[in-house]
């Protein structure tokens, strides 16, 4: 396939894709104002909400998605663990070593010029209300750091393989005639050179396709292709082998039928938010007519403006009989159901706060008068609620942002040479495992199984002293302590507890035979003192 064709596949998926924009469109206007220019082009000073009567919804949004970030990236400790692929635990020189990976991966991260904050705040806010993000995870110009940028959905479009992973990609980008320049060097066209003599921040169409190689065969090795392209002159610009994704695209729930994901919350909250700023219209409207009641003013007795501001004076005319009635009077009018729409606008709060699973993400309390029982099962209530929320996020999202950033450290000899690395780690393939409220939930119960089991098996040896023996009580340690998220530099390899214990059986065996000895000795004297046998008699 070539340029013409990719460029052909774009265009399709782009207007296969133009009414989803208008759901988005619809979904941002309720929920996510700042993004609401799927459709619509806006100034930058234009007043985002301007079409609300309750800021509710969008706070509930920006609420789930503040959550992400605060949840599953707390930036305060290291909210990813390395671990090799398929192996369900490593010995601690290989720990020791995905540690260092670890802390590798996170400064590249953490970099302020990496900008991994920012496209993380972006994304997980378009997680939360459209049910998808896009991310480009790349070196940065100078090639001397990692590189993250959240772009708009509106200006991408995508569709599956047959394994129903996400192939081909495409990204339209309107680019200064400077920046391309700047960019890409001499492989620009020629009128983006004169552009940038008479009007270098004039914008170009540009596209970037990222596709697997053998959909755009260049007899590479490599297993995708990345390929800039100027629309608005037809011409190709770089065309690069890459080994990773380029951009990761996390999906929440996913439809068969359909490349691209949708909100759960957002489908729930969206019938509700319409409802909320109706309601609020309404309630709104009434409450300004119970304060500012109209005003019936009988015709031709009235000589002036009807003032309702304060102290204001309306003039009527002297001859008017006030026995035929006032010349101005309130128009009777019934609140009685006014405190029914209010109790309805608190129902709906209700809805789309639960909509949000705001309601979900709030760990359970756990009292000084619960039982360890009680506490267990509200934190399995919990975990059972938080599931749907924390896998998507986990696997689609945190997962595909670490493995990229891992395979292009790796590949740019980000964690050294492998020669120095641990032989049971070169060529391995490695694995991620997240911290977050639920894994803390479900690894903080190892703890708690522990001290369980220490109190069955006590209770056992009271009657049998031969329980001792049923435990292993080194690897239950073991365990526990890694569940509450003690580091494994805090903990000895299972060689260094080898040697200690047979040092210390030989210790203890070495102090047996000399109070042994001792004890001998002492005999031999108490009964040399007798005059039983003498001295040199009791040593022979």
């Amino acid at each position: 396939m070539d340029i013409k064709h990719l460029r052909d596949v774009a265009d399709e998926l782009f207007t296969k894709k133009a009414p989803l924009n208008t759901l988005h469109q619809e979904i941002a206007d309720q929920f996510y104002p700042e993004r609401a220019d799927f459709t619509t082009k806006r100034s930058w000073g234009t007043d985002f909400a301007s079409n609300l009567m309750s800021s509710y919804p969008v706070q509930a949004r920006r609420s789930l998605g503040n959550q992400f970030g605060t949840m599953l990236r707390p930036t305060a400790k290291s909210w990813f663990h390395l671990k090799r692929k398929f192996m369900e635990k490593d010995d601690f020189e290989v720990t020791a070593q995905l540690q260092q990976f670890q802390e590798i991966m996170r400064r590249a991260m953490y970099e302020p010029t990496s900008q991994f904050l920012r496209a993380t705040k972006e994304g997980d806010h378009d997680f939360a209300a459209f049910g998808q993000c896009a991310i480009s995870v790349e070196l940065n110009g100078q090639a001397n750091g990692m590189l993250y940028r959240c772009w708009h959905l509106r200006d991408m479009a995508w569709q599956e393989d047959e394994e129903g992973k996400i192939g081909f990609k495409v990204r339209k980008a309107k680019i200064t005639a400077l920046t391309m320049k700047r960019t890409f060097g001499d492989k620009c066209h020629q009128k983006i050179n004169e552009a940038c003599e008479k009007s270098p921040f004039t914008e170009f169409n540009c596209y970037h396709f990222v596709c697997d190689s053998e959909m755009y065969d260049k007899g590479t090795s490599f297993p995708r292709m990345s390929i800039w392209y100027d629309a608005d002159h037809e011409h190709l610009m770089t065309e690069t082998p890459i080994r990773t994704q380029f951009y990761v695209i996390p999906r929440w729930q996913t439809v068969s039928g359909s490349q691209y994901s949708y909100s759960p919350a957002t489908v729930c909250a969206l019938p509700d938010a319409r409802l909320l700023q109706a309601m609020t219209f309404t309630l709104l409207e009434a409450g300004e007519k119970a304060t500012s009641p109209p005003i019936l003013a009988t015709q031709d007795a009235v000589r002036s403006d009807v003032a309702l501001y304060a102290g204001g004076i309306t003039w009527i005319d002297n001859e008017y009989d006030e026995r035929l009635g006032e010349a101005l009077r309130p128009l009777t009018q019934d609140f009685r159901g006014f405190n029914y729409g209010v109790a309805m606008n608190q129902d709906t709060r209700a809805m789309l706060h639960n909509a949000f699973f705001l309601d979900a993400l709030k760990m359970p309390e756990r009292g000084p008068e619960m039982t360890a029982y009680e506490v267990g099962q509200r934190v399995q209530e919990y975990i059972r609620n938080a599931l749907p929320i924390f896998e998507p996020m986990e696997m689609e999202y945190n997962a595909r942002l670490c493995e990229e950033t891992f395979d292009i450290l790796l590949h740019n000899g980000g964690f050294g040479p492998p020669q120095a690395w641990p032989q049971a780690l070169r060529g391995q393939e490695v694995d991620f495992a997240f911290e977050s409220p639920l894994h803390d939930a479900i690894e903080e119960q190892k703890g708690q199984k522990f001290q369980q089991a220490q109190q069955l098996i006590g209770s056992a040896i009271a009657l049998d002293p031969a329980c001792a023996f049923v435990p292993k009580a080194e690897v239950a340690l073991r365990d526990a302590l890694l569940g509450i998220g003690v580091p494994a530099a805090w903990i000895n390899n299972a060689d260094y507890v080898a040697k200690a214990k047979e040092a210390a059986q030989q210790q203890a065996a070495a102090q047996q035979q000399l109070a042994a000895m001792e004890q001998a000795s002492n005999a031999a004297k108490n009964l040399g003192q007798s005059g039983l046998m003498s001295p040199q008699q009791a040593t022979q």
